[in-house]
């Protein structure tokens, strides 16, 4: 057992658990710890028969900052890092249960592959998001078994070749985010949708997400290796351990 903080948070109320991420002092950055956790509290609610809805949330104004830059750049060992990703995406994928991401604040990188793993995303207005692996000499490989399914390929190729970042808005508009929302109504929107979801059948729910997310999650299947296997290459590079370094010293 450790005594360090807790990092994602647990809570089930009418059927519905709410997974939230709570780590402030990296922005909610996917962290070792926060990867670890974030799989324990899935599985959990996969085992849980009183819950049928899953609620992805964050505490802060970031969702949720991307790979943890700090141990990226560290010294260790990367190479388990990009498939751990593309794991956690497929827990999300294959969850019996439908998930629901929270977007109410900033989203970047690596985050942006939970936002894609999810069934339903609902953001914040004020929400924002940017893929910006290629401002640091990496490419957004492992969360692509998830993003580039959702997103039409010229808004992926727009996105992912400038880093540029970009509103809720312009999220629905490329497949990324189901709806967005004025930041005040967030939360009653979210208690709307995942409360209507929750009247379905266990068995319902299960069977209809399976089918929806049967090409996703065969494509997840059939590239994770090799995507991962990029992604640890373009981590170890100098190039990148250079820039992510530069970046975390500004």
């Amino acid at each position: 057992m450790t005594d360090r903080a807790e990092l994602v948070h647990y809570e089930v109320a009418d059927a519905i658990a709410t997974i939230t991420l709570d780590s402030p002092h990296n922005r909610n950055a996917l962290s070792a710890q926060l990867i670890g956790e974030l799989f324990e509290r899935l599985e959990r609610a996969e085992n849980d028969d009183a819950v049928r809805v899953v609620v992805l949330a964050a505490t802060g104004t970031v969702f949720c900052s991307g790979a943890d830059l700090s141990e990226a750049s560290g010294g260790a060992d990367f190479a388990d890092g990009p498939r751990t990703i593309a794991r956690l995406q497929r827990t999300i994928v294959a969850h019996s249960k439908p998930v629901v991401c929270r977007l109410q604040g900033a989203v970047r990188a690596g985050g942006i592959g939970l936002v894609a793993a999810c069934d339903i995303a609902i953001a914040a207005d004020v929400a924002s998001f940017a893929l910006t692996e290629v401002k640091l000499g990496l490419a957004p490989a492992a969360i692509s078994l998830t993003v580039l399914p959702r997103m039409t390929s010229r808004a992926a190729a727009y996105t992912c070749l400038t880093g540029e970042r970009f509103t809720a808005a312009q999220a629905v508009e490329m497949g990324l985010v189901t709806t967005t929302v004025p930041a005040g109504e967030l939360d009653a929107e979210i208690t709307r949708v995942a409360a209507e979801l929750a009247t379905g059948a266990p068995q319902g729910l299960r069977e209809t997400k399976r089918l929806i997310n049967a090409a996703l999650l065969a494509n997840i299947d059939a590239h994770a290796e090799e995507v991962a296997a990029l992604s640890a290459r373009l981590f170890g590079s100098d190039a990148a351990r250079e820039a992510m370094l530069a970046f975390l010293s500004k």
